[in-house]
This record gives structure tokens, sequence and C-alpha cells, in this order.
């Protein structure tokens, strides 16, 4: 029987502390990949992608770059729109995630960074979840240093989240990061421990996830008015 690594969901709400847990994790050679970073090079640097957004969507394509913002305001409120967009993006996407297990296929747990996993039913194909967590005002601080953040801005974002109860009662493992990066490690060593102690999964790398076309378009439209 084939076996294969245990493949572990990490998400988390804006400003909880992803990307720093994210960091941790490769720090601790385990292999990690972060679906924002993907879709961001695809836009950047794939051109079947980048011509097929053009034909798509004509003038959000500036200097041979798809410009995010015109990309956004392109499909803002507009669903039928955002399925060409989704259509464009997210088989690439599914692509990119199976390679990235396929190459890292000897490796007793890989890590698949998504913001929106819950939302869109990704975590069905994860064998554990790992729920980032802070208090709220530690997550307000974080966000807002961020360049053009607002306390308008934050809440709309966290009105289009799941919220973070929600998320931690889905969860595996959770990992509060509101005391700081050292204790954060801390309980990533813990969950690791356990992880590396479980018996290595069989079957196939990854599964589709269940969730259903409309329901992955609203999911991903809430993204991208705060990510794209």
């Amino acid at each position: 029987m084939t076996r294969r690594p245990l493949i572990i969901g990490l998400t988390g709400s804006i400003g909880m502390g992803k990307s720093t847990t994210a960091s941790v994790l490769r720090g601790l050679g385990v292999p990690v990949q972060d679906a924002d970073a993907v879709v961001h090079r695809l836009l950047r640097a794939d051109r079947g992608v980048i011509a097929a957004i053009e034909a798509a969507f004509p003038g959000v394509v500036i200097g041979g770059q798809v410009s995010r913002p015109k990309l956004g305001a392109a499909v803002f409120g507009n669903p039928a729109a955002l399925r060409r967009l989704e259509a464009i993006i997210h088989p690439r996407v599914t692509a990119e995630r199976l390679v990235f297990l396929k190459r890292n296929a000897r490796h007793r747990l890989v890590v698949l960074d998504i913001p929106l996993l819950f939302e869109t039913g990704i975590d069905k194909s994860c064998d554990r979840v790992m729920v980032v967590t802070a208090p709220a005002q530690v997550q307000a601080a974080r966000v807002l240093r961020r360049p053009g953040m607002t306390l308008d801005r934050l809440a709309a974002i966290r009105a289009q989240q799941w919220p973070d109860l929600a998320k931690r009662r889905r969860a595996d493992y959770i990992i509060p990061t509101g005391l700081g990066r050292a204790v954060a490690r801390r309980w990533v060593l813990a969950m690791l421990k356990q992880l590396r102690a479980a018996p290595s999964p069989a079957g196939s790398l990854l599964r589709s996830p269940p969730a259903g076309r409309k329901a992955y378009a609203r999911n991903l439209s809430r993204y991208r008015n705060h990510r794209l």
C-alpha cells in the first residue's frame, strides 16, 4: 500500500500570525506551500494565466503584468466576471498544489498555507488542520500597522471572514500567537511531535474539495476584496 505525507492545512484570520507560523514551520524543516504566493506568482509570471486574464478582462494587463488593483475592480460585485477569473486561476493553483505534494512526497508531513481553507472546503483534503489565533486587540494592532489599513477596513475584513471561534472549533490544533514568536514556536514543536508520531496515511495525495462552485465563487469574492 502506498504511503504519503500527512497533509496539514494551516489557516487563520487576518493578522493572526499565519505567516509567522509558516516561517517557523519552514525553519523546522517542514515543507510549506503558501497559496497567496502561488496566486501572486501566477499573476506576475505565468504567461498562460496572464494571456487568459487579458483576454477575459481587457485593460488589466499593463506592460505584460497583471495589475491587481485593476483586476480587482473588474471583478468586484460582478459574479460572472468572478467566475471567469476563477476558471483561469483555480485550476492552476490546484495543479501547483499537486506538484508541491508530489515533490515533497518523501517528507513525513507537509503544510498547505491557505487563508480560505474552510471556506473553500480544502480542509476536507487535509489530514489535520492547524488554526493560528490571537486576541482581537493583538490582531487589530498587527493589522493596523499595515500600509493603508484603517479600523473601518479591518471591520469589513473581519465581517467577510469566518469568525476566529468558528475556525478554532474546526481545528485539530490551535497555535496561539498573541504572546510572541517564541511561545508560538513551542506550541508548533509540541504539535509536530504528535504529528510525527502518527502513522503515515495511505491513498492519493489530494482529493478535490467538496465545496460547490457557487460557494467557492462567493468566498473567493470575499477573499479578493482584501487580498487580490
